[in-house]
C-alpha cells in the first residue's frame, strides 16, 4: 500500500511537466505555440500565446491545455496534443510559480487576475565565502 501512494505521487508529479524538443514545459508556464497552418496552397505560422492551464495523458497520448485572454477580456483555449505534426516549436516565456498541477481557477477569473502568475525565481544564491 505505502508504494502505490509513493509513485501515485511520483506520477502526479510528473504529470506536471512535459519535454518538447529539449524544453521543459510545466503547468503556470506562459508559452508561444508555433503552429504551421495551411490555407489552400499557402503555408504560415501561427504564433498562440497562453498559459499552461493542464497537462494530460501519457507517453503518445499526452496534451496540455495553453489559455489566453482575447480582445475584449475573452478567454480563449486551445487544447493541443504534443505530438501534433503542426507544432513546429514551444518557445517558453516565463515559468510560473503555483502550487496546483491544475489551473482551472483561472476561468472563473477576469482581466489581469486571469493571467496572475507569480514568476518563478531562477537566479543562483551568491557564495557566502567569497
Amino acid at each position: 500500500m505505502h508504494c502505490s501512494s509513493r509513485s501515485g505521487k511520483i506520477q502526479s508529479l510528473m504529470s506536471q511537466y512535459l519535454t518538447f524538443q529539449d524544453q521543459t514545459v510545466a503547468v503556470g508556464d506562459t508559452i508561444a505555440v508555433h503552429q504551421k497552418i495551411i490555407e489552400g496552397s499557402k503555408v504560415r505560422t501561427q504564433i498562440f500565446e497562453g498559459l499552461v492551464i493542464a497537462i494530460k495523458g501519457r507517453e503518445a497520448g499526452r496534451s496540455m491545455t495553453v489559455r489566453k485572454i482575447g480582445a475584449g477580456a475573452i478567454g480563449v483555449e486551445k487544447i493541443l496534443p504534443i505530438h501534433l505534426p503542426s507544432i513546429e516549436k514551444i518557445v517558453v516565456k516565463r515559468h510560473g510559480q503555483i502550487k496546483r498541477a491544475k489551473l482551472y481557477y483561472l476561468r472563473d477569473r477576469l482581466g489581469k487576475a486571469a493571467s496572475k502568475i507569480k514568476e518563478k525565481s531562477t537566479y543562483l544564491k551568491a557564495d557566502k565565502s567569497a
